[in-house]
């Protein structure tokens, strides 16, 4: 190794390298915060670099400068520059999103402690993986992990006050980058893909296109060429989507450069007759505008239920999603909506973007933040047809430092978690390291992860603090399950009870349906039973397949959330199961509240729940008994059912006839469809008659009488069966 005196020298020769191969390059400066900075910016002052971007506190005067909050609106623009000072809070999000903002020659500084205090020191970011009751880990795995990255990675070049550490770069041979005829386009890989997105409208209807490549390969902008390229060819209207509009600024900025014009605004671009304009997922849905192409831009961080809703209304629709991104991941893109692809439109199309753009191929600096943030984490690969030996299957509860210490494990474990959940982030590997209330499960096929889930210890809470959880005035972070028990369901000492939440739990996607994710969740039951906790539970979007699966292994439901999660844009169901005495007179509190609840949600705000999501909910409910109707509702549902008593009048009993129905599997799912959206989401007339295929408002009427006369011929006693033989006489 070239023994280096003076930074000045090592930054010469370390720009000088980046430039030579279009490669960029990390320079770590460790030490004391305000030494680090002080070099910082007498670099910042050397370079010069107009584009330099400066994240975290103390920035020279006159530079760009954001914090890890404002990170994301940098997306789409390049610097050439970049310094991370994680004095102010490592954020891996953050520091993954910018990091893909520096081109190709161009140096990433970053500021840290010296590394054997950088594992001992509290990061003003770690609040976000905080949890009450419970006290961070100390050192921190994640943070003793990207010590050792950092330090055994020959391509990173260090600062300290005791010397100074060239980069080695005998490892990264030269690459040649591919060149294209196209004047707009950088690549080969871009210049196909911009010809697909076209094709997309001249071709045939319902052949989707999907875009997927790592971040800096150009599907953004060949997005936003195509859709100009559409525009000059007549074309009226195309419609541009994502989960925020600044994910799709560069879209909009290429389109105008393909049009020679300036972007008039945040939201729209005019040219002739035509427009290109942005509409946020939720509103697609909602209005369902017309336009001539959908493209769907970062589709990996929009959950599935909504991709699907988009695939199914658009015929001429193209998907670009990240393989390896820090928003969302491709590839649970890829394990759960390609499914969907291949099922509803058997023609679909993939273009890969494989060559970089902002920087050459080898990027020593791209394979150096994958290896930090396990951006690159995928599962073991496993046949489908593999046999199952159970001799060689084991299910264990490792520490999180033995998951830490054995790298191929964590690859293979968070690689799962990827697949499990749309939306895993970095920082999600910052929690599953240093989550303080966490335990790791594994499931375990001649020594390949097969399976995995992720547990969370919740509750344990004085009898002071429950109270003030109950009344709402205190939300402890990270007590998902005890602070919905109390505040939601009304339970005043449910968050005093030790409870276990599993988190998450994956199964591998060419093993599933085989019995591991039962077998897994009985050993989770036998250890939280073995670990004395009073009760397990879950929380998960509203799925009819899971609900199913949570229920036929022992779970209650005891809880529906009321409003969409952000990160599945759908209601949350929460089930529990009672394990000692405590926790089975809590589950029985809950169920006794939420039955109650649940009938009301459905008429505001659940109203347009699908019905098919509710039908499990209901049938699991706890009714009070049929024999305390008196006999007056009794005769009024008579009167409705075979006479002509309006509706209107005779709703309460309706309603109570529509639970039990559907409570006691009484009905057919047709029939339990229609009294659920009318009688119990109280869903207009019309709505009604139009989602069962009814002529009108009578038609559907009368197919409610009709349903009620079965219901009420099953449940009423001899009296009243005889009234219904003399009416009917």
């Amino acid at each position: 190794m070239n023994t280096i005196s003076t930074i000045t020298q090592l930054i010469s020769e370390t720009r000088q390298l980046a430039h030579q191969r279009r490669h960029r390059y990390l320079l770590h400066i460790a030490g004391e915060a305000a030494w680090c900075i002080e070099q910082a910016k007498r670099i910042v002052e050397g370079i010069n670099e107009p584009n330099t971007l400066w994240i975290g506190e103390h920035p020279p005067e006159g530079i760009t400068h954001a914090g890890n909050q404002q990170t994301l609106q940098h997306l789409g623009r390049e610097s050439g520059l970049l310094i991370y000072n994680a004095f102010s809070g490592f954020d891996p999000d953050a520091f993954g999103a910018v990091s893909g903002t520096l081109a190709g020659g161009g140096l990433l500084l970053l500021l840290t402690p010296a590394l054997d205090q950088w594992t001992e020191q509290s990061d003003p970011e770690a609040e976000r993986i905080t949890v009450a009751n419970y006290n961070l880990p100390k050192p921190s795995r994640f943070f003793t992990r990207l010590a050792s990255i950092l330090e055994t990675e020959p391509t990173v070049a260090r600062i300290t006050a005791a010397a100074i550490k060239p980069t080695q770069t005998d490892t990264l041979p030269d690459q040649t980058d591919s060149t294209t005829t196209d004047p707009s386009c950088r690549t080969n890989d871009q210049s196909a893909a911009v010809e697909a997105i076209i094709h997309v409208v001249k071709g045939h209807g319902k052949r989707p296109l999907v875009l997927s490549s790592d971040r800096g390969r150009g599907k953004s902008s060949a997005l936003g060429i195509a859709a100009a390229r559409l525009l000059q060819n007549g074309y009226k209207r195309i419609l541009v989507t994502a989960t925020r509009q600044a994910a799709v600024e560069t879209l909009f900025a290429m389109a105008a450069r393909e049009l020679k014009m300036e972007q008039q605004g945040a939201e729209t671009l005019l040219h002739q007759q035509g427009v290109i304009e942005y509409v946020a997922p939720d509103r697609l849905i909602l209005e369902q505008p017309k336009g001539d192409l959908l493209l769907v831009d970062e589709a990996a961080a929009i959950p599935t239920p909504v991709l699907k809703k988009l695939l199914a209304h658009y015929p001429r629709i193209t998907f670009a999603t990240t393989v390896h991104g820090y928003e969302g991941t491709g590839l649970g893109f890829n394990h759960r909506f390609k499914k969907h692809l291949d099922q509803q439109r058997p023609q679909w199309r993939e273009i890969q973007l494989k060559t970089p753009i902002r920087w050459a191929l080898n990027d020593p600096l791209e394979h150096l933040v994958f290896r930090m943030l396990a951006l690159d984490a995928e599962p073991a690969q496993i046949d489908h047809d593999l046999t199952l030996d159970n001799d060689q299957l084991s299910i264990t509860f490792p520490s999180q430092t033995q998951l830490m210490e054995d790298e191929q494990q964590l690859q293979q474990f968070f690689g799962l978690l990827v697949l499990a959940h749309y939306r895993t982030t970095p920082r999600d590997l910052w929690h599953l390291l240093d989550g303080p209330n966490l335990q790791p499960v594994v499931v375990k096929h001649r020594q390949q992860i097969i399976a995995v889930a992720l547990l969370a210890s919740e509750g344990e809470f004085s009898a002071e603090l429950a109270e003030q959880i109950w009344f709402g005035r205190r939300r402890p972070r990270g007590h998902l399950l005890a602070q919905s028990l109390s505040a939601h369901l009304g339970l005043r000492t449910a968050s005093t009870l030790k409870g276990l939440r599993i988190m998450r739990i994956a199964v591998h996607p060419a093993l599933q349906n085989r019995g591991i994710g039962q077998q897994l969740l009985k050993a989770i039951q036998s250890y939280a039973t073995n670990q004395r906790y009073d009760y397990l539970g879950v929380s998960f979007g509203v799925d009819k397949k899971l609900i199913r699966f949570w229920q036929a292994n022992g779970m209650k439901a005891v809880r529906i959330g009321v409003h969409p999660g952000a990160s599945s844009s759908q209601q949350s169901v929460m089930h529990v199961q009672g394990l000692r005495t405590s926790g089975e007179l809590m589950v029985s509190q809950a169920r006794t509240s939420y039955s109650r609840q649940l009938p009301a949600l459905l008429a505001e705000p659940l109203s347009q729940l699908p019905a098919d999501l509710v039908i499990p909910l209901l049938k699991e409910i706890e009714l009070p008994p049929l024999s305390n109707l008196t006999e007056q509702q009794w005769l009024d549902a008579v009167a409705y059912a075979f006479g002509n008593r309006a509706y209107a009048y005779t709703q309460g009993i309706i309603k109570t006839l529509t639970l039990n129905s559907i409570a006691d599997g009484l009905l057919n799912e047709s029939d339990e469809r229609l009294l659920i959206k009318r009688a119990l989401q109280q869903q207009s007339w019309s709505a009604c008659a139009a989602a069962l295929d009814l002529s009108g408002k009578k038609a559907t009427d009368d197919r409610i009488r009709t349903i009620l006369q079965t219901a009420i011929l099953n449940y009423a006693d001899s009296a009243i069966a005889d009234i219904i033989r003399r009416i009917k006489d």
